[in-house]
């Protein structure tokens, strides 16, 4: 693993990503509202889980998910007994009451207008904070109107496991949540509905990086060629990105 950590070490200036330096807070009001609004909301749900013990018990790490609902950050966190921080586009901040429980709740406002560069830097500052990410890889809910649902994975996911490679990314894969709550369709979730959710085992950047054959050109790419070393990255990203959506297939993500 050294060779590894080494190899990808000589390219650190074209892969890192430089958090904002935002502090991120306790967010005391999250853990009640977790504590108790969850609670509750584990009676009335009816979620089959499997795969708990592949959650990691210390932070930083980042929950890496397909994405059906509204509901799906509220499933992921009640399942995971975590505090899940969630980037979120900045409408979902206009509304005056949803505004305040959005960040009531430690969710980060983004503007999708400046840019994926601006949301990897506050997605790194959940990290830098020792907190725990929620991401999902598609950037939106799924358009399709019947299954498949799950589409092709965006390479910020795969930005952020190479700049912490030391970090765990956790798969998970979940249905039923489009059923308690379809987008244009019901103001309301319903959870009540069946629903499941399956988390898979994490693996980080430099243990995937090990088993890719690229590793060799990693460690004898010349560093001052920078159009080949950018190439060879974004290389690496989309196939990191592609086995992950790969492995929420293979999880249940329909």
């Amino acid at each position: 693993m050294e060779d590894v950590i080494q190899a990808w070490l000589r390219l650190e200036k074209h892969w890192k990503i430089e958090p904002s330096g935002k502090k991120i807070g306790k967010y005391r009001s999250y853990g009640f509202l977790r504590y108790t609004v969850g609670s509750l909301l584990k009676i009335v749900t009816r979620i089959k889980t499997t795969g708990r013990q592949n959650i990691p018990k210390s932070s930083p790490f980042v929950i890496a998910g397909n994405h059906l609902s509204h509901v799906d950050p509220i499933v992921i966190i009640i399942t995971s007994g975590k505090k899940i921080h969630y980037l979120a586009k900045d409408g979902h901040f206009q509304n005056f009451f949803l505004r305040h429980f959005m960040r009531l709740v430690g969710q980060i406002e983004t503007n999708r207008d400046t840019g994926g560069k601006q949301a990897l830097s506050m997605a790194a500052d959940v990290i830098a904070n020792n907190k725990i990410l929620g991401i999902f890889p598609e950037g939106t809910r799924s358009k399709s109107q019947e299954p498949p649902y799950l589409s092709e994975g965006k390479t910020g996911v795969a930005r952020l496991a190479a700049s912490f490679p030391d970090m765990p990314i956790l798969p998970v894969a979940h249905w039923g949540t489009r059923e308690m709550m379809i987008p244009k369709k019901h103001k309301w979730p319903r959870f009540w509905r069946k629903a499941g959710i399956a988390y898979g085992e994490p693996v980080t950047w430099h243990q995937w990086l090990g088993e890719q054959p690229e590793l060799q050109q990693v460690k004898s790419i010349e560093v001052s060629n920078e159009d080949e070393v950018n190439d060879l990255c974004s290389k690496l990203y989309r196939k990191f990105t592609d086995d992950l959506m790969q492995r929420l297939g293979l999880l249940g993500a329909p």
